[in-house]
C-alpha cells in the first residue's frame, strides 16, 4: 500500500465532512426568537474557542521553541515542525466540530417542529458526522502526510511523535477548559433555577442557560474531539516508535523475527495508518448505515451503525494483513481491541443507564446522603469489568503479537473513531435542540421529539465516554511500552535492590497524579460555579421582571464568566501534565536512574487515571440519569423530596463525568508522549 493513499484518504473524507456540514447549512436556520437563541449560542461557543487558541498558541510557541533548540539535532527541527502541526491539525478538527454543532441544533429543533423525529435524528446525527470525519480525516492527512515526506529519514518515528505531543497539548486545552467551562455554567443554572428558583431546565428566565447550553458543545464536541484524536494519534504513533525501536534493537533490516513472515520494517511501519485509512471507509459506510435505518428506532438505528462499522473493519483488518503480506496475528490483535471497545461501551451503559440508575433514584426517597453513598457505591462497582476486560485485552493481544499487538490493540479499538465520534457529538447538538425547543416555547410534541433523541444522545454520551477512557488507556499503555523500548530498558531486575527501589518510588509518585488533577479541576469547577452562582442570584434579585418573564437576562455575562474561568484555571492541570515527566525524569536522572524512574511513574499514573477515570464518569453519568428517571414521573416526579435530592446528586456528578474523569484521559496522555519525546535525553 503506498503511503501517500494515507493523506489523499483524509482528504477525501474531509471532502465528505464538508459535503454534510454544507447540506446542514442550506437547512432552515429559523427566525425571531428561535434564530436569536440559536446565534446566541453559536456567538458564545466562538467567543470559548478564540480565547482557547490564544492561550494555547503560547504554550505552543514555549513548547515548540524548546523542542526546536533543544532536541536532538538530527530531528528536532522538523519535530518541533511536526508539533505545530498536530497543535493546528488538532485545533482545525475542534473548531469545525463546534462551528457545525452551534449550526445544527437549531436546525433539528426546526426538523422536530416540522417534519418528525426521523428527520431530526438524521440532522442531528450528521451534525456530529462531520466531526468524527473531521477528526479521522485531520489525523489521516496529519500523520500520513509526516510519515510521507519523512518515511525515508531514520528518525520518522521521533519526528512523528512531534505530531502527537501537538495534538495532547490541544486535548489538554479543550478537554480540561471545556469541563470546567460547561460544567461551571451547568451546576450554576441547575442550582439557582431548579433548586433556588423552582423554574425548569432550559427554561429562558434563566441567565445561565445560554452558557450551560453553550457548555454541553465545548465539552463534548471540542472537548471529547480533541480527547479522541489525541488517542488516534497516540495509538498509530505508539506501534511507528515500537517497530522502529525493535528494528534498531535488533540490528536487522527486515524485522520478520518481530512478528511479521517476511515483511519489511517499513511495511510493519504504516501497518496502523494502513488500518486507520480503511477504518474511515468503514466509518463512512456506517454513517450511510444510520442514514438507511434513521426512520425507525434511533437507539437502534446508532447501535447497529456503530458496530456494523467494527465488523466491516474487523473484517478488512484480516484481508489487509493478507494483501500486505503481514501475519493475521496482527488482525487478531486489531480484533481484541475493537472486542474490548465494545465491551466496555456496554458495560458503561448499563451502569450509567439500567438498573443502577434506577436504585440511585430510589434511593432519593430517603434523602440526599442516600442518593449520594449508592451513587458512590455504583460508581466503584462500574471500574471492575472495564479494568478486566482492558486486562484481558493486553494479555491476549501481547500473545498475538508481542509489544506491538498491545499498540494494534489500541487502533482497533479506534480504527474506526469516525462513527464513533459522529454518535457522541449527535449528543450535545440533540441536547441544544431541546434547549432551543424549550427557550422559544415551541409547545410539547416538538419538545417530546427533541427529549427522545437527548434520551438517546446521554446514552451515547456515556458510552463515548466509557469508550475513550478504554481508548486513552490502551493508548497510553502503547506510548508507555514504546518509552521503554526507546529508552532502552531491557531488563527489569527486580533482584537489583536499586533499580526495585527506584521503580516502586515513581510508582508512588505517579500514583498521587492523578487525585491532584481531580482536585484541581474539581476545584476549578467549584469556584467558576461560585461566581456563575453569585451573578444569576444578582441577576434575578436586580433584573426588574426576570422570574416574571417580562425582563431580559443578560447571558452574555455568564458566558464571560464561564469563558474566563476555563481559560484561568486550566493552566495547572497543564503545567501538572506536562512537567511531571519532565522532573520525574530529568530530577532521577542525576542518579542516573532516570528512565526507571519514569518508567514506574507512569505505570502508577496510568493505573489510577484508568480507575478514576472509570469511577467518576460512571458515577456522574448514573446520578445524571436517576435524576432524568425521576423527572419523567417516577418516585415522585418533579419537584418531589426525592427530585431535590437527585438534583444535589447529579450537581455534584457533573464535574466527576464532564471535567475531572475525562481530564484523567488527556493527563496520562500528556504525560506518555512527553515522556516519550525526552526518552532519548534520559
Amino acid at each position: 500500500m503506498n503511503p501517500i493513499i494515507t493523506p489523499l484518504a483524509g482528504l477525501a473524507g474531509l471532502v465528505v465532512a464538508f459535503l454534510i456540514l454544507a447540506t446542514i447549512l442550506k437547512r432552515s436556520g429559523g427566525e425571531g426568537k428561535v434564530k436569536e437563541i440559536a446565534d446566541q449560542i453559536h456567538r458564545g461557543a466562538m467567543v470559548f474557542m478564540r480565547r482557547e487558541f490564544v492561550l494555547i498558541s503560547l504554550f505552543a510557541i514555549i513548547i515548540g521553541g524548546l523542542l526546536f533548540f533543544f532536541q536532538k539535532a538530527e530531528y528536532g527541527k522538523q519535530q518541533s515542525l511536526a508539533f505545530f502541526l498536530g497543535c493546528l491539525a488538532s485545533s482545525f478538527a475542534g473548531f469545525v466540530g463546534m462551528f457545525t454543532a452551534t449550526r445544527a441544533n437549531v436546525r433539528t429543533t426546526i426538523a422536530a417542529r416540522d417534519n418528525g423525529q426521523a428527520d431530526a435524528l438524521s440532522v442531528a446525527f450528521f451534525g456530529g458526522s462531520v466531526m468524527g470525519l473531521t477528526v479521522a480525516s485531520m489525523g489521516l492527512i496529519g500523520l500520513g502526510g509526516v510519515y510521507y515526506f519523512y518515511k525515508d529519514n531514520h528518525a520518522v518515528a521521533e519526528i512523528m511523535e512531534g505530531f502527537a505531543m501537538g495534538a495532547s497539548l490541544v486535548a489538554l486545552f479543550y478537554r480540561v477548559g471545556g469541563g470546567i467551562f460547561t460544567k461551571a455554567a451547568d451546576v450554576g443554572a441547575d442550582l439557582v433555577g431548579k433548586v433556588e428558583a423552582g423554574i425548569p431546565e432550559d427554561d429562558p428566565r434563566n441567565p445561565g442557560v445560554i452558557a450551560d447550553n453553550v457548555g454541553d458543545n465545548v465539552g463534548d464536541v471540542a472537548g471529547m474531539g480533541s480527547d479522541i484524536f489525541e488517542s488516534y494519534c497516540g495509538a498509530q504513533i505508539a506501534c511507528v516508535a515500537i517497530v522502529a525501536a525493535m528494528a534498531a534493537n535488533l540490528n536487522v533490516s527486515d524485522p520478520g523475527a518481530i512478528v511479521a513472515h517476511g515483511a519489511t520494517k517499513e511495511t510493519l511501519m504504516h501497518m496502523p495508518l494502513a488500518l486507520t485509512t480503511m477504518g474511515l471507509v468503514c466509518s463512512i459506510l456506517g454513517i450511510l448505515l444510520v442514514k438507511i435505518m434513521a426512520a425507525k428506532d434511533p437507539a437502534s438505528a446508532l447501535r447497529i451503525g456503530t458496530i456494523g462499522a467494527a465488523v466491516i473493519f474487523i473484517g478488512g483488518a484480516f484481508g489487509l494483513c493478507n494483501i500486505l503480506g503481514v501475519s493475521s496475528n496482527i488482525a487478531a490483535a486489531v480484533l481484541c481491541g475493537a472486542v474490548g471497545g465494545i465491551i466496555i461501551g456496554l458495560i458503561t451503559e448499563y451502569y450509567t443507564g439500567g438498573k443502577p440508575v434506577r436504585d440511585i433514584a430510589k434511593s432519593g426517597e430517603t434523602g440526599v446522603a442516600t442518593v449520594m453513598i449508592t451513587g458512590l457505591s455504583v460508581g466503584l462497582k462500574s471500574v471492575a469489568i472495564p479494568m478486566l476486560t482492558l486486562a484481558a485485552i493486553i494479555f491476549v493481544s501481547y500473545e498475538f503479537a508481542g509489544l506491538l499487538g498491545v499498540g494494534m490493540a489500541a487502533v482497533g479499538m479506534l480504527g474506526t473513531v469516525g462513527i464513533t465520534m459522529a454518535i457522541d457529538a449527535y449528543g450535545p447538538v440533540a441536547d441544544n435542540a431541546g434547549g432551543i425547543a424549550e427557550m422559544s416555547a415551541m409547545g410539547p410534541e416538538t419538545r417530546k421529539i427533541t427529549d427522545g433523541l437527548d434520551a438517546v444522545g446521554n446514552t451515547t454520551a456515556a458510552i463515548g465516554k466509557g469508550f475513550a477512557i478504554g481508548a486513552a488507556g490502551l493508548a497510553a499503555l502503547a506510548l508507555i511500552t514504546a518509552f521503554i523500548q526507546k529508552a532502552h530498558i531491557t531488563d527489569f531486575n527486580f533482584k537489583d535492590e536499586a533499580v526495585l527501589r527506584t521503580f516502586f518510588v515513581g510508582l508512588f509518585i505517579g500514583g498521587v497524579v492523578p487525585f491532584l488533577n481531580g482536585a484541581i479541576t474539581m476545584d476549578a469547577v467549584g469556584k467558576a460555579a461560585f461566581e456563575m452562582i453569585n451573578e444569576i442570584r444578582r441577576q434575578f434579585r436586580e433584573i426588574p421582571g426576570l422570574l416574571e418573564g417580562t425582563g431580559e437576562p443578560d447571558s452574555d455575562k455568564c458566558v464571560d464568566i464561564a469563558t474566563r474561568a476555563a481559560t484561568k484555571r486550566m493552566v495547572m492541570p497543564a503545567v501538572l501534565a506536562v512537567g511531571t515527566p519532565i522532573a520525574v525524569g530529568f530530577g532521577f536522572n542525576a542518579f542516573g536512574v532516570g528512565a526507571i524512574a519514569l518508567t514506574g511513574t507512569l505505570c502508577g499514573a496510568l493505573l489510577g487515571c484508568i480507575l478514576m477515570a472509570l469511577f467518576m464518569s460512571n458515577a456522574g453519568g448514573a446520578w445524571d440519569n436517576a435524576k432524568k428517571y425521576v423527572e419523567d414521573g417516577h418516585h415522585g416526579g418533579k419537584n418531589s423530596e426525592t427530585h431535590k435530592g437527585c438534583v444535589v446528586g447529579d450537581t455534584v456528578g457533573d464535574p466527576f463525568k464532564d471535567t475531572s474523569g475525562p481530564s484523567m484521559n488527556i493527563l496520562i496522555n500528556v504525560m506518555a508522549i512527553v515522556s516519550l519525546v525526552i526518552a532519548p535525553l534520559l
